[in-house]
């Protein structure tokens, strides 16, 4: 996403008073820090936990051992019990939570090649969950990633907090 865009975006956010969280794991801190080059980010980012590591996921945002075990740390389930944790810790208006494998050595198989990326966003009582693969390395996956949550957040503000 454009930088412009970006901020308008914020201060849409910042106009209807919407506070937003985020949880990252494959991202590590990137959407967050994308996201504070927008002007009035101050005024609606309430922060951002990275949960890196399994352990993290369920000491921090409460997600099950049995779900990590039977569905893998980069799993559409996970990223459902992180936003959930998410939200119940800082919550935001809006809470997005994403896990993904942007490099080898993860859960990956045929069906969940790496570039698969799971996303998922709580809101005004609603969930939705996205998965989306992208192609590149480490480090163009994470960026594709934070450009498609922004766009994805661009939607919900735009469908459902349109005065």
């Amino acid at each position: 996403m454009k930088q412009d865009d970006l901020t308008k975006l914020v201060l849409d956010l910042k106009d209807r008073g919407l506070k937003v969280a985020f949880a990252e794991s494959c991202t590590a801190g990137l959407l967050a820090s994308e996201f504070v080059k927008a002007t009035g980010s101050s005024d609606v980012l309430l922060g951002s936990l990275v949960v890196y590591q399994p352990k993290v996921k369920q000491k921090l945002l409460g997600v099950s051992k049995s779900t990590l075990k039977l569905y893998s740390a980069e799993s559409q389930q996970v990223t459902n019990e992180m936003v959930m944790g998410l939200k119940k810790h800082l919550d935001a208006d809006i809470s997005i939570a994403t896990t993904g494998l942007a490099g080898e050595g993860g859960s990956e198989t045929a069906e969940k090649p790496v570039g698969t990326m799971f996303v998922s966003f709580l809101y005004d009582g609603k969930a939705e969950e996205f998965r989306e693969v992208f192609e590149g390395d480490t480090n163009s996956i994470r960026k594709q990633l934070v450009d498609y949550i922004f766009e994805k957040l661009r939607g919900v503000v735009d469908e459902h907090y349109n005065r």
